[in-house]
């Protein structure tokens, strides 16, 4: 398998360092070989990416923003977690949610966006359980943010 770092290039994406906590919480905790990332947001150097689906925005702009998402919680896995992408053993569950209106109904493909980048990334060690649902908002108006569990 290629190196996932460089799979990330090829799907557009430098890992970025890891966005510091803006609460009371740590961005990873580890318990034996298993990693708990929590809730990064969609944002990049541009800042976040805010929205709603369902109102201001779109599947395929949801489906961007939870990419950032998933290249955020790549980044604390390597930066706060220690662990070399290469050294993943498996993303177990994904949690994905997306701030949007209530009659929206394509949560689902909004993490897709997630989800395709992890396999394109880590291949089958990218395949995880998820769970996807709306929510009326989150920090800082940012249209998706996604928390992991992964075993190292």
């Amino acid at each position: 398998m290629t190196d996932p770092i460089e799979k990330l290039r090829e799907y557009g994406y430098d890992l970025p360092a890891a966005k510091a906590p803006v609460a009371s919480y740590v961005p990873v905790t580890r318990s034996g070989n298993l990693l708990f990332v929590s809730g990064q947001i969609s944002s990049n150097d541009a800042g976040v990416v805010t929205g709603l689906l369902g109102d201001t925005m779109n599947v395929v702009q949801g489906a961007n923003a939870a990419e950032l998402s998933a290249v955020n919680v790549l980044a604390q896995i390597v930066h706060n977690g220690g662990v070399k992408l290469g050294d993943i053993k498996r993303i177990l569950k994904v949690t994905v949610l997306v701030a949007s209106t209530p009659d929206f109904t394509e949560h689902h493909l909004v993490a897709n966006g997630c989800s395709n980048l992890l396999v394109s990334v880590l291949g089958d060690k990218g395949k995880h359980a998820r769970a996807a649902f709306g929510v009326a908002a989150l920090p800082f108006g940012a249209a998706v943010e996604i928390e992991a569990i992964v075993e190292v």
